[in-house]
């Protein structure tokens, strides 16, 4: 079976082009590579000036580098968006996403601060969170001096980012140090169950392109390591185990219906709904994961959303 028709007719061309890797053949390193050449190429990063910088990182881990990439226009002090790239926690770096964050700062007068975590497996949970919490921390002391409003901080995070920015607004709730204005989640990784013998749902027309079951699998036992079922941050680890998801900012989240983490993005919007934290949810007909990194008419699409729901949340 395939779900190639059911693909945006104008990403056919360009998704089974997209870098992916086989975790049989132990390529991760070539993935990381092309996951970063491609991605840089696609929304042409490396033309995109930013500034860089080597923040305190968690107590007895080696210092953070962060991606500063301010509006060209300030009226005042900017809100600000921390940002955690994508690649299933395995692969990414921030400076491949530089052209997209450079168009949101110019599209939505925000301060983003993207922040270049350490990859599993190399740095299994948690990491890779405390990093990016590093960050969070950073940002909230320095937000005035950045341009930024420190009263109007929000996570956003993309795929395993997306888990990665989940699990810091969780945290953030937890510590009570820094209150989050929103958390904008694209596609996000969250259930460590999806594509595996105890998925909560499994349905084949999802999950083909891009991102895959084996794919997600293997990342998931990479960021896990040794962490047991009933360790009580397993929650931190993947948030769809987090019972209690009250008291979380403001969401935006979106999705693709023929991406893998559609049903366990959908759950999780379902719960924050329960929970009474208000939450739009959009699920994109037609789109696998990554999809508004494709360019189309689609990608055109989610990049206003995305734009819009910036403005208005933050």
């Amino acid at each position: 079976m395939t779900t190639f028709e059911l693909v945006d007719a104008h990403q056919r061309e360009r998704v089974g082009s997209f870098p992916s890797f086989d975790p049989a053949r132990g390529d991760l390193e070539v993935f990381r590579r092309d996951l970063a050449e491609g991605t840089t190429a696609l929304l042409g990063s490396d033309t995109v000036a930013y500034e860089e910088r080597v923040i305190p990182g968690p107590a007895n881990a080696p210092a953070v580098r962060v991606l500063i990439f301010r509006p060209p226009e300030a009226n005042g002090p900017a809100p600000v968006i921390l940002y955690v790239h994508g690649g299933g926690m395995i692969a990414g770096t921030p400076d491949m996403q530089a052209g997209t964050h450079a168009r949101v700062a110019a599209a939505t007068g925000a301060l983003i601060v993207s922040v270049d975590y350490r990859l599993a497996p190399e740095t299994p949970f948690p990491g890779g969170l405390e990093d990016v919490y590093a960050a969070l921390l950073w940002l909230s002391a320095h937000a005035t001096d950045l341009g930024g409003d420190s009263s109007r901080i929000s996570i956003m995070g993309d795929s395993g980012g997306g888990c990665l920015a989940a699990a810091t607004a969780l945290l953030a709730r937890d510590r009570k140090q820094v209150p989050l204005r929103a958390q904008i989640l694209i596609y996000p990784m969250l259930d460590l169950r999806t594509g595996g013998p105890d998925a909560l749902t499994d349905d084949p027309i999802t999950g083909e392109f891009v991102w895959t079951r084996a794919q997600n699998q293997h990342a998931w036992s990479a960021v896990r390591g040794t962490l047991a079922a009933d360790d009580p941050a397993f929650g931190y680890l993947s948030p769809a185990f987090m019972r209690n998801l009250s008291g979380l900012p403001p969401t935006f989240l979106i999705t693709g219906a023929l991406d893998l983490f559609r049903d366990e993005d959908v759950t999780f919007a379902q719960r924050l709904w329960q929970a009474g934290v208000p939450t739009d949810l959009i699920v994109y007909a037609n789109a696998v994961h990554a999809f508004d990194l494709l360019p189309s008419p689609l990608a055109e699409r989610v990049q206003r959303d995305v734009v819009e729901a910036i403005r208005r949340l933050t």
